[in-house]
Order: C-alpha cells, then sequence, then structure tokens
C-alpha cells in the first residue's frame, strides 16, 4: 500500500460509485467518497501502470453536491456508495452510467440518458439483508458488511445501518444478543452468511438463511433463543477462502429448514430487495409487454413467476423457465394474481440455454438474467428463431451492453428506463426494450 498523497480535482463518478480523477501522470485515479466538483486530497492505495485507485485524505474544496452521508459507519463501510450525493444526483448518476455503459461496450451512439424512476423510499427500503459473520480469534465474532478499503474485513453491524427495513434490523439486533459467546448458536464455520428476510409486504414474519458450515446443523437452539423469527434455514457447504461466500457447488444447494413449523415448499427463492420500487418495474415491464396486445411469450430466468403470471392474467400463453428448484415449485403454486383469463402460465424448470431453443418463437421474450448477463449461446438461439420483441430487465449496465451489442444486427433499441431499486448505492435496473428490425424475420 503506498502512502503517497496527492490533490485531484474530481471530474465524474465511475459505475461503481467511485469519484474519477486524473493523477500528474496523466493515469486515471478512482477515489470512493468524492464525487464531480471535490478537490481532494487523496492517499494512492492501489497503483497499476494505467490507473490507480486511491482514498479520501481531506476534502480541500467540496462540491457543492455534496450532502451529509446519515449513516455514521459510511467512510469505513463498503455497502454504500452514494450516501455522499443528494438523492436527485444519485438518479442523475444512474442514468449516465447506463448510457456510459451501452456506449463504450456496447457500441451505441446517441443513447439518450434514460428516466430513472425513483424509489419510493430511499432508506430503509430493503425487505432483505445479508451480513457475513466471522469469527476471528478465540471468543471473539465480527458480524456486519465488508469494508470499504478492505474487503477481506468486517465492519460490525449492530443496527447502525439505515437501508433494512426497521423490522429486519430490530431482528438482528435481537438475534446478535442471542446467538450466544463466539456465536455458538450458529455453525462453527470460521465464516458465515446470515440473511433475514421479511415474507413479503403486509407480512411481519421473518425467516434467517445461514449459508456455510456443515450439514446437520440444528437450528433448533438459535430459534428459540432468538423468540422473533418464523423459521431458519441452512444451505451448508464450504465456503471461498478469499471472498467468505459459498463456494460455487452451494450457492445452488437448497436451503433445508432447521427450525420452525412452516411448509418446506417456502424455501427462500429469488426475489426484489424493495418492495416498492420492484411493484414500480414490474408494472412498466407487463405494460410494455402488452403494448402489442396479446400472444405468446417467454419469460426467461422467470424466479418465482412475477412477470410470467402477471401476462397470463391478461390473456398470454407463457412459458416460463427458472432453473432454482425453489422458485420452480413456488411457481407451480402460483395462479395469475389478477384472477382467472384464458392466458396460460407453464413453468420449464431447467437452465435458460438448454430449454430456450425448443420454446421459440415468441411474440415477446422477457430476459430477466442474473448480474452476470445471459449465457453466450442465448444470443445466437435468439437470432435463429427471433421473438418480434424482446424486454431485458437488467441489473448490470455492463453486461446489459455486452449482450444487447450481440443483438444489435438485427434488433433495435426502441426505448429504455430505468428504476431505482438501491438507493444510497450504484446499483441500478434497467429495462431495454428492442423490436425486431424490419425484414428480420
Amino acid at each position: 500500500m503506498s502512502t503517497d498523497s496527492v490533490d485531484v480535482d474530481v471530474r465524474g463518478l465511475a459505475a461503481g460509485g467511485a469519484g474519477i480523477a486524473d493523477l500528474p501522470d496523466g493515469r486515471v485515479v478512482f477515489v470512493p467518497r468524492t464525487t464531480e466538483g471535490d478537490r481532494a486530497r487523496i492517499r494512492v492505495e492501489r497503483s497499476r501502470p494505467r490507473w490507480a485507485r486511491g482514498s479520501l485524505i481531506t476534502l480541500l474544496t467540496p462540491s457543492p453536491t455534496r450532502v451529509e452521508p446519515a449513516c455514521a459507519l459510511y467512510a469505513e463501510c463498503g455497502g454504500c456508495q452514494l450516501q455522499h450525493l443528494a438523492y436527485e444526483d444519485q438518479l442523475r448518476w444512474k442514468g449516465r452510467f447506463v448510457v456510459d455503459a451501452l456506449t463504450r461496450i456496447g457500441g451505441f451512439s446517441d443513447v439518450p440518458a434514460p428516466e430513472v424512476v425513483p424509489s419510493p423510499r430511499t432508506f430503509r427500503y430493503r425487505n432483505r439483508v445479508s451480513y457475513t459473520l466471522r469469527r476471528v480469534g478465540t471468543g471473539y465474532v465480527v458480524a456486519g458488511f465488508h469494508a470499504l478499503h478492505r474487503p477481506a474485513h468486517i465492519v460490525d453491524v449492530a443496527g447502525e445501518c439505515l437501508l433494512p427495513d426497521e423490522r429486519l434490523t430490530t431482528a438482528w439486533v435481537s438475534m446478535r444478543e442471542r446467538w450466544g459467546r463466539q456465536a455458538e448458536r450458529l455453525p462453527s464455520a470460521g465464516r458465515l452468511r446470515l440473511t433475514l428476510r421479511l415474507l413479503g409486504p403486509g407480512d411481519d414474519g421473518i425467516d434467517l438463511v445461514v449459508e456455510g458450515g456443515r450439514p446437520g446443523w440444528d437450528g433448533g437452539p438459535l430459534f428459540e433463543a432468538a423468540g422473533t423469527l418464523r423459521a431458519i434455514w441452512h444451505v451448508a457447504g464450504r465456503r471461498d477462502r478469499e471472498t467468505g461466500l459459498p463456494e460455487e457447488d452451494a450457492v445452488h444447494r437448497e436451503a433445508t429448514l432447521v427450525a420452525g413449523q412452516v411448509d418446506a415448499a417456502t424455501a427462500p427463492a429469488f426475489s426484489q430487495v424493495n418492495d416498492a420500487a420492484s411493484e414500480e418495474l414490474r408494472s412498466y415491464v407487463l405494460e410494455r409487454c402488452a403494448a402489442s396486445g396479446t400472444g405468446s411469450a417467454i419469460d426467461a430466468y422467470c424466479g418465482v413467476g412475477a412477470y410470467g403470471l402477471g401476462l397470463a392474467a391478461r390473456g398470454w400463453t407463457v412459458a416460463g423457465i427458472e432453473s432454482d428448484p425453489s422458485a420452480v415449485r413456488q411457481a407451480r403454486g402460483s395462479s395469475p394474481p389478477e384472477g382467472g383469463t384464458d392466458g396460460r402460465f407453464e413453468i420449464h424448470a431447467g437452465r435458460v440455454e438448454d430449454l430456450l431453443p425448443a420454446l421459440l418463437p415468441v411474440d415477446v421474450l422477457v430476459l430477466n438474467p442474473p448480474r452476470s448477463g445471459v449465457h453466450e449461446d442465448v444470443p445466437s438461439q435468439l437470432l435463429d428463431a427471433p421473438p418480434s420483441r424482446i424486454i431485458y430487465v437488467s441489473c448490470d449496465p455492463a453486461t446489459l451492453a455486452r449482450d444487447l451489442k450481440r443483438l444489435a444486427d438485427r434488433y433495435t433499441l426502441a426505448r429504455l428506463r430505468a428504476f431505482d431499486l438501491f438507493p444510497q448505492t450504484a446499483h441500478v435496473e434497467t429495462v431495454a426494450e428492442l423490436s425486431l428490425r424490419s425484414g428480420s424475420e
């Protein structure tokens, strides 16, 4: 680590939320907790031939757009990236992140900045939060979020974080007080990931998902001691030494119910963390799908069927594709929420790249992949049997731009809108609507 300090003028923000400035030797330096218009004294922490990463020592001249962060841990915790910006500026920059990715990675030109739909709540919006627990030496436990400049270290967090719903914070503080000396009521692994999740809007029930440790852990003692949980689930598996997260085989392993009297079919499946904002996103996607009337659709990476069930309720014939067994069970146990229609939703269990070719072509394809984007085989499969329209819901502008570039020869980017599901962070959800070029059928 370098101890060199230098004064810089910050000229913008990178997609991860760090300020962008130039070093005297011409290299770009990325400095978290700075913003456009700051003049700052920084320390160069990591140096590479073409770029560097720095840390803020002091603000010499603060930007007029800065605000005082609300969280007491913001200077050291890596969980948020944009608390030092007013919310309207956060939205503006998120729109620029999308445009920059489409231009720089996707090769698109003259892309207008999309509207970024704000979140109804800018704090206390998360219905799910994950903490990392680490046992350090004898009798000492730290549990919280990864540190800003030292991601291998954990910042201990009790009730300080302002993003989770208040009910989750209350449950977390209570559980910390009751998990025993050195968290003895949790699995004995050196690192664990602990996720608390609310069951849904209007439901105060809270589940705990414990990832890591060996199979066979008994969650009963913790369940009885905590007294505030509906159920405890366990995903056993070794953990990656560098990140502390479950290795790939554990990520896709189903959760086992270890405490609580609930239906095992309700095992945790992916869901958006911001209920109110995600409902606005869902409504928009369904609106855009229905712009062409009714017809056939595929809901790829469909989870529990939020889009597919909504389209079926509007009279569409929908094939959903999902690889997570818990999500598949929950989707099959659901019915279109708006009532009976002539539509149909049938879910197919498996990977999108394996099942998609047999289900094409359709009128509309909804793609809602993970942060890594679609599998490399998917674009060519789409070009072989192209849907009339594609609605791509993305949580990463970079992988969105990469995937759209692969489709650009036969599709035009017709509409673009972004949604802020993650206030105070640099994450942004984007909906790109693609139309098949004339003569490309």
